[in-house]
């Protein structure tokens, strides 16, 4: 796959007698059914060795890695399929990959040294692979960096090869790590964190600042990829504008659930990992549309739809609050009157602000849409009563029909204009 990327950042066209048998349709949906099947696998580990928890949050969490998990593999897999030579399809698959291996890998390398004293097999490959779920933080940036369609200019080339050393070198360490730990009783600890990965030591001292300079190499490789399409955004026309939209909007619709999901505790509260779920989910969905071109011009409408409502709902309720205020502390009314006086004002403000504020929506990011209302508008203003320059539509009808009928009458072509204008009401 790096060979991929690094490939297609010199611009030219990926060609399908130098593309690898490996990047076929085929495996893509090897690699998808591989990601579904250790989604279940996974829930089984953490019940075999109790980390599993039935209370509300406890089942988010697992809500919030099921939904993720399901878009990123469905999203990918769908991308690779139909593009094979498109690195972005495997690049979702990986990053999915990475994130269940980095899962499942010590939930089974625990339970086989902790509870069956490493009489499993391949315990020792569950340890190598415990730290896959740092590989995934490395490709996040290469997403959205290689939207949409994997290819860039000749002067990626080189940044992409060192953030390839950069990579390889996270790699090698938490192998390095990983190995070291084989020699512990128990390589793996209660929260199922390689031991020796966060704070190495030793002969794995180097990896620490291996680590931070990978951290620092994703930062600006992620804000790098963000500058240039925001570049592109500002260049780009037609359908490329489009699938932009897309993917901004995926951005935006992380961003402002991971703020719900600090706001609301961080994690640790139904709502937060719900929110969090649904933010994972739309970054690869809207990714997928972008990609794909699939109802590409419907961005505009869903944007405009989806902020009329959030304004709309925010204003409603902060009259219904004002108005429950005014009746109860001010009119010195009873609860219930006040409530049911803000209820009827609120369900009578919601038809004209709705209206109102789709229009000034519309006006800003649904332009098209605007643009038609005004000029089905000005039309109908225009002709809406007649005039002697351009009488009603019926009445021009019947002129010119009449007229019709009378030459064809006289030349005897055709007796069909005369019923026509036979049956024309006077």
């Amino acid at each position: 796959m790096w060979s991929m990327i690094v490939g297609t950042a010199a611009g030219g066209p990926a060609r399908a007698t130098r593309r690898s048998w490996l990047a076929a349709p085929t495996t893509a949906l090897a690699l998808g059914g591989l990601s579904l099947a250790m989604v279940p696998v996974s829930i089984v580990l953490q019940a075999l060795i109790g980390h599993s928890a039935w209370s509300s949050t406890g089942v988010a969490d697992g809500v919030a890695g099921v939904v993720s998990a399901i878009a990123f593999t469905t999203v990918g897999t769908v991308v690779a399929r139909r593009e094979p030579q498109n690195p972005m399809g495997w690049l979702l698959i990986a990053v999915v990959l990475c994130v269940e291996v980095g899962t499942v890998a010590p939930s089974y390398a625990y339970l086989d040294y902790a509870r069956q004293h490493g009489t499993l097999p391949l315990g020792h490959v569950a340890v190598v692979l415990s730290a896959a779920w740092e590989y995934s933080f490395a490709l996040m940036p290469l997403i959205v960096l290689l939207f949409p369609d994997g290819r860039l200019g000749p002067r990626w080339r080189w940044p992409l090869r060192a953030y390839s050393v950069v990579v390889l070198a996270l790699v090698a360490g938490t192998v390095r790590v990983a190995v070291s730990a084989f020699s512990l009783r128990v390589p793996i600890d209660g929260s199922g964190n390689l031991i020796g990965l966060n704070h190495p030591s030793g002969a794995n001292a180097w990896f620490g600042p291996a680590q931070s300079i990978a951290l620092a190499a994703a930062a600006t490789l992620t804000f790098a990829a963000v500058g240039l399409q925001i570049r592109r955004f500002r260049r780009a026309e037609g359908e490329e504008r489009q699938q932009l939209k897309w993917l901004a909007t995926g951005a935006a619709t992380l961003i402002v659930c991971l703020a719900i999901n600090s706001a609301t505790g961080g994690g640790s509260g139904l709502i937060g990992n719900l929110t969090f779920s649904i933010g994972l989910a739309a970054l690869p969905v809207s990714m997928g549309v972008g990609i794909l071109r699939y109802r590409l011009y419907d961005i505009d409408r869903l944007v405009s739809r989806t902020l009329a409502y959030a304004i709309l709902t925010a204003l409603l309720v902060g009259t219904f609050i004002g108005l429950v205020a005014l009746t109860t502390n001010i009119l010195d009314l009873s609860g219930r009157v006040g409530v049911a006086a803000s209820t009827l004002a609120a369900a009578a403000l919601f038809n004209p602000l709705r209206i109102r504020i789709q229009r000034v929506v519309d006006r800003r990011f649904n332009r098209a849409r605007y643009d038609a209302e005004a000029t089905v508008a000005a039309f109908t203003a225009r002709y809406a009563t007649p005039s002697r320059s351009m009488p009603p539509v019926p009445t021009c009808w019947k002129r010119s029909t009449a007229r019709s009928s009378r030459r064809t009458h006289r030349s005897g072509s055709s007796s069909r204009a005369p019923a026509v204008a036979a049956i024309m009401p006077a």
